[in-house]
């Protein structure tokens, strides 16, 4: 389900390669894309419910997590690109795997835009977003000690930039002139096409990027291992499970 999922929100950005603007409705894509990530959402959630990757304690830190990161994001959005609420949501994608990952990037975000009014046709692209970022936090490479510390700080650094990335493809088919040399056009080579995305990207929102990016690698170096202590312990303590463990009998019988 979670492989479904990261396929639909790949689709959901990529499409400009693939269709022109004005083949499907630029009104209708943003309510039907909510909507197929809303049921997506539910079906990793039940998944893992399932699988016992998330219990009615991961629930509940699900929605702890999600209230702090709506919170978070109001100090640092809109300004100069500095974003508060990534290295939360990279520490919480470590630690508690992929899936949680993911659905924590879409329930902070959604109540984010809940909390200070940003719902609109950026929200459902906002969320799948941040959901790649929990996503891919939890697929990182099984380090410990300083070396886990300096890697999830340079991954939250490349996420603010790959958050970037993938939120301008939602909009560039429809925000410049055509005769621009920048500008989306229908038609053209695929690797044309990207190189003309790739000079967008980097002229319009390279600075904006860069100030998510740099925001998010010193809180990672920061309060990054001081959180994965305190979060690796709230899952140990939220295992209330005992393991059954089988002992050979003694020489008394007992």
């Amino acid at each position: 389900m979670v492989a479904l999922a990261a396929f639909t929100g790949l689709i959901a950005f990529l499409w400009p390669f693939v269709v022109a603007p004005g083949t499907f409705g630029e009104a209708y894509a943003p309510p039907l894309i909510f909507g197929a990530l809303l049921v997506l959402v539910l079906a990793v959630v039940i998944a893992e419910i399932s699988a016992g990757g998330i219990d009615a304690k991961a629930l509940a830190m699900l929605g702890v997590l999600s209230a702090v990161n709506a919170g978070l994001r109001p100090l640092g959005a809109g300004t100069a690109g500095v974003e508060t609420v990534f290295f939360v949501l990279v520490v919480a994608g470590r630690v508690f795997g992929p899936g949680f990952g993911f659905v924590l990037g879409c329930t902070s975000l959604f109540a984010s835009a809940l909390l200070t009014g940003g719902v609109g046709p950026w929200m459902p692209y906002q969320m799948f977003g941040c959901a790649f970022v929990g996503l891919l936090a939890g697929l990182l490479p099984p380090l410990r000690g300083k070396a886990e510390a300096a890697m999830l700080a340079v991954y939250g650094a490349l996420s603010g930039y790959l958050f970037g990335f993938l939120l301008n493809l939602s909009f560039w088919p429809f925000s410049l002139d055509p005769n621009s040399s920048i500008a989306y056009l229908p038609g053209l080579p695929f690797t044309e096409q990207w190189h003309r995305y790739l000079l967008f990207d980097l002229t319009t929102s390279l600075g904006w990027d860069t100030g998510r990016a740099v925001t998010t690698g010193v809180c990672l170096l920061l309060v990054g291992p001081a959180l994965l202590t305190v979060f690796r312990r709230a899952a140990r303590r939220a295992n209330f499970e005992a393991p059954v463990r089988f002992a050979p009998p003694t020489a008394d019988g007992d």
